[in-house]
């Protein structure tokens, strides 16, 4: 009987995991709004109340490619407990605390440009998807400003230069507009982006060249 409801769970993930494929590529293809149910389905070979059952709305499909796409994982993990931000908060050097800072971003830019594209881009003209981007943007900052936060208590933040405004620097530096436009449009590597961001940060951030 184990076995059996083993499979079942299995079968039920792997249909899961695929209708989750189907609908990334369909959404950076056609946009979100041009993306129906009936083609995720069709695109998964699935029946459409398949889609329904397994996740109810096109918006909570998009929630859950969010989530899995930028942790990389199915693993509910914060970001504060995921290796690269504790590598950044542990470090001593602030440099390579920079690094980490990037290269966590440049791991989830490489998994989930395209669909924080396709977010932003719904976010404009579907009043259903707003409040995603919104969060978002909002989760980036946070994460920001705790980062920053840990890097002052390493190395004095330039004269007259609040946590707050330094934030502001890292979460425009480090956001997935830019890398969008330099590694998606511009056909920057994605290391590339990452040693311009953090020469910039180091810059802005610490005072060095």
């Amino acid at each position: 009987m184990a076995g059996k409801t083993g499979a079942r769970r299995q079968r039920s993930n792997e249909t899961r995991a695929r209708l989750l494929d189907a609908a990334l590529k369909l959404f950076v293809a056609h946009g979100y709004d041009g993306t129906t149910i009936e083609a995720i389905a069709r695109e998964a070979g699935v029946a459409v109340q398949t889609v329904y059952f397994k996740f109810g709305t096109k918006v909570a499909i998009l929630k859950e490619l969010l989530d899995v796409r930028v942790a990389g994982d199915h693993e509910p993990v914060p970001t504060v407990d995921r290796d690269w931000f504790r590598d950044a908060v542990a470090a001593e050097d602030p440099r390579e605390h920079l690094r980490h800072q990037v290269d966590g971003a440049r791991e989830i830019y490489d998994r989930v440009v395209d669909l924080l594209e396709v977010l932003r881009n719904a976010a404009l003209a579907n009043e259903e998807i707003g409040p995603l981007w919104e969060r978002n943007k909002e989760q980036r900052r946070e994460v920001q400003e705790q980062l920053v936060g840990a890097l002052a208590k390493k190395h004095p933040l330039p004269s007259g230069m609040t946590v707050g405004r330094a934030a502001d620097i890292g979460y425009t530096l480090l956001g997935p507009e830019i890398y969008h436009l330099l590694v998606t449009e511009r056909g920057w590597s994605s290391q590339e982006w990452a040693d311009w961001v953090h020469a910039g940060l180091c810059l802005h951030l610490l005072g060095e060249a």
